[in-house]
């Protein structure tokens, strides 16, 4: 058995659902009846499971289930996840183990010297469910015999790895940190990560970052792990400076699917066009065309540094500045924050094509109320450098939801609006991998990145490659970023969304076509050959521990 654990198994907080989610289906095909998924049992008794989680019995699982699964005292529901691929799941509720949790604790210290009184926050409850992971993972192997393999993902599951080297040593354990706990905490914090990472002593900066537990639960777990691994060359060299241990190399791949130019997906587009010119036009009280428009966008978590929200903004005024066209341009910030709901008289004119209104709504640059409105940093920024201009041609619009299809405004998901964009913007800071821009191109939509994105460095190297080295206009564009060059950043932007706006008709779709026979170089079909070649290695090195 292959049994994969993590927070965002049937949870989406972030891109590691994305991972896993498009990994399954190719997971499930190199592996029939030998994988299954572990993630958290958030909903009480009688509230309702997640959407994605498709309740039901496991074949390889039902004597287990029937004979073993009674006896551990935690309440688990059995199903597949509702993804390509659909792999059997587990979700176990943890919360039978938190009368336990301090002789839990005492054991990890006893063992390997954690002090887990150090955490906070999350930390007790992302333990509990690794450990409660860590009994099933053993229990299983246990019960089916042969040979097994537990992957651990991210420093949210790295007590259940401790726990199980414990209690199963024989199993062989694969640990992902999908980004540093120290890493991500310097560059949310604004120190300069990149400038001085060789100086950086990992223990010392979780001290002086507040983020001791965290860090030093990851850190044992690369340790411990029979093998260790990050998702791109950027994170990889973050890694083995903050937690001493160097780590293989697992790419995030994606699961590309059909074309983009499929009349399948040209429907998509045209009606994603539409929605997004109607909403701007009832915003701003113009008429914005669906044709004529050029849709620029940014998606992502809401960190304003990290993602590079902030440059986003900045590259935005800068191009407005000396922008003396006429063609619109609209540019959405499509990033989850304090959401209040959709805006009632927005849903109001959207609904009633016929109703006339008399000038741009109030707040123009937003489609969705926010409960901090006044003091939201976006809003700040975009009016401050008055991107929300009525007679602007530059215009910003803010979409504070999650775009799952019901939001009450565009009512489509994330996916269905990104296809119906001509640029996404990502000038990330802290990267490890980058999924929003690997999505861009999957929906042939062109893409600025950067060199701090693990996705912008590996897009760099397939770009110097045929055909894309011979073309005009590269799909993915790979902007320098450092930590001292911020201007230079923003000038760059700046310049490339006005080359993308001067593309003809016939070198936009060259590039749109490249676009996606780039992703397809990134299709989990090509990518998944990494995992085979780190399960080898769970079988040739033992754990430095054993």
């Amino acid at each position: 058995m292959i049994l994969e654990t993590s927070w965002e198994v049937c949870n989406k907080m972030g891109g590691i659902y994305t991972v896993l989610s498009s990994r399954a289906d190719i997971m499930t095909q190199r592996h029939p009846h030998d994988v299954c998924f572990i993630g958290p049992l958030l909903a009480q008794e009688g509230e309702p499971l997640p959407l994605d989680f498709i309740p039901g019995e496991i074949p390889e699982l039902a004597s287990w289930a029937k004979e073993v699964l009674p006896t551990l005292g935690l309440r688990v529901k059995t199903g597949h996840w509702s993804v390509a691929g659909e792999p059997p799941v587990l979700l176990v509720d943890f919360t039978s183990l938190w009368d336990r949790k301090g002789n839990f604790f005492f054991d990890l210290w006893k063992a390997y010297g954690l002090e887990s009184d150090k955490g906070y926050g999350d930390y007790d409850e992302s333990c509990l469910f690794g450990i409660a992971a860590a009994e099933l993972i053993a229990s299983i192997a246990s019960h089916l015999g042969g040979h097994s393999r537990a992957i651990f993902n991210e420093w949210q599951t790295a007590a259940g790895l401790l726990w199980l080297h414990l209690h199963a040593p024989e199993i062989e354990t694969l640990f992902i940190t999908h980004a540093t706990t120290v890493g991500r905490s310097i560059a949310g914090n604004h120190k300069e990560l990149y400038t001085y990472m060789e100086a950086y002593n990992g223990d010392q900066m979780a001290r002086e970052l507040g983020v001791e537990a965290k860090h030093a639960v990851e850190k044992l777990a690369a340790h411990t792990a029979t093998t260790f691994a990050t998702v791109s060359k950027l994170t990889a060299r973050e890694a083995k400076q903050l937690l001493e241990r160097e780590p293989i190399v697992l790419p995030n791949g994606f699961r590309c699917g059909s074309s983009p130019f499929s009349s399948a997906y040209r429907a998509k587009r045209k009606k994603a066009r539409k929605r997004l010119s109607q909403v701007a036009s009832r915003l701003y009280h113009q008429e914005i065309s669906s044709d004529e428009a050029f849709f620029i966008s940014l998606g992502g978590r809401y960190e304003y540094r990290n993602k590079g929200i902030d440059l986003y903004l900045e590259s935005l005024y800068r191009f407005r500045e000396s922008y003396q066209g006429e063609r619109d341009i609209v540019a959405f910030l499509l990033v989850p924050a304090w959401e209040a709901g959709p805006r009632t008289e927005l849903q109001y004119l959207l609904n009633h094509p016929t109703e006339t209104q008399e000038q741009a709504l109030q707040y123009p640059c937003l489609s969705h109320w926010l409960y901090n409105t006044e003091s939201d940093r976006a809003v700040a920024h975009i009016r401050h450098r008055g991107l929300d201009r009525v007679d602007s041609k530059v215009k910003v619009i803010f979409v504070p939801c999650y775009l799952n299809g019901l939001d009450g405004i565009f009512d489509l998901t994330y996916y269905d609006l990104l296809v119906g964009m001509d640029l996404t913007v990502y000038p990330s800071y802290y990267e490890p991998w980058g999924y929003t821009p690997l999505e861009s191109i999957r929906y042939g939509v062109p893409t600025i990145t950067t060199t701090l994105a693990g996705f912008g460095l590996w897009a760099e190297e397939e770009e110097a490659t045929s055909p894309f080295a011979e073309a005009p206009c590269p799909p993915v564009h790979v902007v320098e970023r450092t930590d001292t060059n911020i201007l230079e950043t923003i000038q760059t932007i700046s310049s490339l969304i006005r080359e993308q706006l001067h593309l003809s008709p016939e070198e936009a779709k060259a590039q749109r076509r490249l676009a996606y026979e780039l992703a397809r170089r990134a299709d989990w079909k090509l990518f998944y050959r990494h995992y085979e070649e780190a399960y080898k290695l769970t079988e040739e090195l033992p754990s430095l521990f054993s």
